[in-house]
């Protein structure tokens, strides 16, 4: 009868010896790994229209006479590009208007462009050169409208699918104006907000 109760005992010991020692240690579950998201495309395809917004800062200098002048333009885009792939190419037309003195004989009041891009798809962004046909408007001191060419290079990026933020850094040179003998020589950068569709 002694042996029954010395191994009930000692199965009593066995069983609550982890818990009185501290309670049951549970083995913890196994770390869940879980690989990287994957970095958020917004899309890979510039093909289609835009239009936009930009603000920026021109500096302009002319020869025979000798003048100069810089000053803020504001201004609207609109272009149609096409994505080949690891290529885009496109054109479009630009509008800026200022109010750039030249040296206290005329006012520029607009830049007119109507030009080509082509450049790099890196899928979300592209980096391109752009050139094309310019004019320059002024008003006072018998300068008149100016033509001529502009060429830069400009860089986009996509905000969403149908929002991109724009920069460009263009050269301008202008002749032929209503004032003989006057050439004008200008440099812009601006940043734009386009809507894509």
């Amino acid at each position: 009868m002694k042996h029954p109760l010395i191994l009930a005992a000692g199965l009593a010991i066995l069983v609550t010896g982890p818990v009185l020692a501290g309670g049951v240690v549970a083995t913890p579950p196994a770390p869940i790994l879980l690989d990287p998201a994957p970095p958020i495309r917004f899309g890979t395809d510039f093909t289609g229209p835009s239009v936009g917004l930009q603000l920026g800062y021109a500096d302009l200098s002319t020869t025979g006479p000798a003048l100069a002048g810089d000053d803020v333009l504001l201004g609207l885009r609109a272009y149609y590009d096409y994505d080949f792939g690891t290529f885009i190419l496109g054109g479009g037309l630009q509008y800026d208007a200022t109010n750039l003195d030249i040296g206290g004989v005329a006012t520029l009041d607009s830049v007119t462009r109507l030009g080509l891009r082509a450049g790099v798809d890196l899928t979300d962004d592209w980096v391109y050169g752009t050139a094309g046909w310019a004019q320059a408007r002024t008003s006072g001191g018998g300068v008149g409208t100016g033509d001529g060419w502009f060429a830069g290079v400009g860089y986009e990026m996509l905000l969403s699918e149908t929002m991109s933020l724009g920069a460009e850094v263009l050269y301008h040179e202008f002749g032929d104006f209503d004032l003989a003998g006057i050439e004008a020589q200008a440099t812009t950068a601006a940043v734009s907000v386009n809507f894509r569709f």
